[in-house]
């Protein structure tokens, strides 16, 4: 059962990089698993390592001064072929949140169906979001998923952000598509007794 997710306080990664696709999110070679779990050492695999496997100091999953259950993306986060792993991946590795100024839509579905929250913000906002983590990376980013809000703790600046209700709801109670329904059978089992569909 995926967390439950309501008011996320947290510092953030900033990745600057638009296009971000889900063979870079995860590569194909390690999809051969079905679990959920286990891809997180494998996220952004060919841009963490080099091919010898030693760490890639520049990239920002590898900087100490950068952690946090928040990864700010540039636009179009999630492009190329449907891969329900990339959002496994960015929650195994410890992300509730990805923010991004758009998200391609299989990408956004899968990661809503996996626990994991896309944020769409403007393009404006998503600057002033990666300039303030660049600038200071103790920034703390509040995200109030009842009210539908992402903010920046110092300045207060912040933005609205939509999500589709059933979704929403979803992810404040931890629900997949099937806990749902499972939560729903009382008012099934009364609406059996009452319609004679027992």
């Amino acid at each position: 059962m995926p967390e439950k997710l309501n008011i996320i306080e947290s510092t953030a990664c900033p990745l600057p990089v638009e296009n971000i696709d889900t063979d870079q999110i995860i590569p194909a070679r390690f999809l051969k698993a079905t679990k959920r779990e286990g891809f997180g050492e494998n996220l952004f695999r060919d841009w963490r390592y080099n091919a010898d496997g030693s760490t890639r100091e520049d990239f920002v999953l590898n900087h100490k001064k950068y952690s946090g259950k928040i990864l700010v993306a540039g636009r179009n986060f999630g492009c190329g072929s449907s891969r329900e792993h990339a959002a496994w991946a960015i929650y195994d590795y410890g992300f509730s949140v990805v923010v991004s100024s758009f998200f391609a839509d299989i990408f956004r579905n899968n990661s809503l169906n996996n626990g994991l929250l896309p944020v769409q913000v403007s393009d404006s906002f998503l600057q002033i979001l990666l300039t303030a983590i660049q600038a200071e990376p103790e920034t703390e980013i509040r995200i109030d998923l009842e009210k539908q809000t992402i903010s920046i703790g110092e300045t207060g600046q912040s933005e609205s952000f939509g999500i589709s209700s059933f979704k929403k709801l979803c992810l404040m109670n931890g629900y997949d598509d099937i806990d749902f329904l499972v939560s729903l059978k009382d008012e099934i089992h009364v609406f059996e007794e009452k319609t004679g569909r027992c």
